[in-house]
């Protein structure tokens, strides 16, 4: 982890750093997230006092968002996942002793998870909130008001372009692989978090580079730090994570996945209506 301080010293000696994507590195998390965060930490001046972190769609903990502060900069963090064993795992490590780490063991819905994070003893301000869980994100952000956090990481769907607000309709049990095969239909496009961070008060702020993850800070937090909207902060996701009905990978790319979902149901935000995928294919210039 020598590297990566040596790496934020740099960062925070450059003071306002337009473009996010510029402040990457990865030392436990999936892509660059781990550079980013510490940005945006350092840009919000969070106080020890907020040092406190809820991560949920954690899993075992391996490849996650918010490890770094946790090992580097001792935060304390309730870690959330649907997956038994996946807690179990991260109970097993020996970080569970060293570090102030709670967990739960819980499927994840909009009904259940303000009661999750406040029996777990999170309340109030904290640093920072990370929503992962390939689904009904943009629900469960919507219903979360247990904990203000100052930073907010939130997975969108990228294949659902730069400037449409929708999402998949609310359904408590949503698994990805149930609702459609390939795995492309879940979650919300980036439009619609910024529609929803706007509301509770946050500014979207930047994706990384991998283009399915975004971030956002509180308005009177900014410190300089430009606001963006969807369309200037959209980044296209290159991964190519599509199955075809046998579950094998079949690698297809830009507005070919929008075609593979196009008769998929999605909630527009501004509206209310149900539309379909195929109404993006011609709004949309997600793709190529």
């Amino acid at each position: 982890m020598l590297t990566a301080k040596l790496l934020v010293d740099a960062m925070r000696q450059r003071g306002v750093i337009a473009d996010i994507k510029e402040t990457e590195f990865k030392v436990f998390s999936q892509f660059g997230e781990d550079g980013i965060i510490q940005y945006l930490v350092h840009r919000a001046q969070i106080t020890p006092e907020e040092r406190v972190l809820v991560e949920f769609g954690s899993d075992f903990y391996g490849e996650a968002n918010t490890r770094f502060l946790v090992m580097q900069d001792y935060w304390r963090a309730l870690l959330m996942d649907g997956s038994e064993k996946s807690i179990a795992t991260i109970r097993k490590q020996p970080y569970f002793w060293e570090r102030d780490i709670s967990t739960v063991a819980s499927f994840i819905t909009a009904e259940n998870v303000n009661d999750l994070i406040g029996n777990a003893g999170f309340r109030g301000k904290i640093g920072l909130l990370s929503i992962d869980i390939d689904g009904v994100d943009y629900w469960v952000w919507d219903k979360i008001d247990v904990v203000n956090p100052v930073i907010v990481v939130a997975e969108f769907n990228s294949v659902f372009g730069p400037s449409r607000g929708v999402t998949v309709p609310y359904d408590p049990s949503f698994y990805r692989l149930d609702k459609h095969y390939s795995g492309l239909y879940w979650g919300c496009s980036l439009k619609a978090l910024e529609l929803l961070g706007a509301r509770k008060g946050y500014a979207l702020v930047g994706c990384n580079k991998a283009g399915n993850n975004c971030f956002f800070v509180k308005r009177d937090r900014l410190n300089g730090q430009p606001a963006l909207t969807s369309e200037q902060a959209y980044v296209e996701s290159p991964y190519r994570e599509s199955r075809d009905r046998k579950g094998n990978l079949t690698y297809v790319a830009g507005r070919a996945r929008l075609e593979i979902i196009a008769d998929m149901p999605l909630i527009d935000i501004a509206s209310g209506a149900t539309i379909q995928v195929r109404d993006l294919i011609q709004t949309e210039g997600a793709g190529s």
